[in-house]
């Protein structure tokens, strides 16, 4: 059974890919609406690209991970206007979490990554809604 603890400074986000499902929302069509420009020529619909193969540099080991995440990851988060100051915070948030494979990060890691006070983003992350499926990490008792 999973306990309930006010989320603080200290406590880890990611996206809940279960959140999408759970509400009917395709990531598919999210993920696709965040590519750069170029990418969005290589993928002009989300439908492209459905699954494709990545090594992983540490491991070598080989998985099939979605076409657009990869192309969010290995290309368009590496362009300097990918996440900026004008960036909406939860646009910044999210593309972070999409660069780093999804990796767990507070509000104080966010804050170093995406240039906003930490306790914006935990004021953000901890509202009454949820933005693109990011949640805490729940602490299973």
């Amino acid at each position: 059974m999973a306990r309930w603890t006010r989320p603080t400074l200290d406590t880890k986000f990611h996206i809940d890919f279960d959140w999408w499902k759970r509400n009917n929302r395709s990531l598919r069509i999210h993920l696709h609406r965040n590519l750069c420009d170029a990418c969005r020529e290589l993928y002009p619909s989300h439908r492209g690209a459905e699954m494709v193969d990545w090594i992983d540099p540490d491991t070598a080991e080989i998985y099939q991970v979605d076409g657009l995440w990869q192309a969010l990851r290995m290309h368009c988060s590496r362009e300097s206007d990918y996440v900026t100051e004008s960036t909406p915070l939860t646009a910044a948030i999210f593309r972070t979490f999409l660069a780093n494979g999804n990796v767990p990060l507070t509000p104080v890691e966010l804050s170093k990554q995406v240039q906003r006070p930490a306790e914006q983003i935990l004021r953000t992350l901890t509202s009454s809604r949820v933005y693109d499926g990011i949640k805490p990490i729940v602490l299973h008792a």
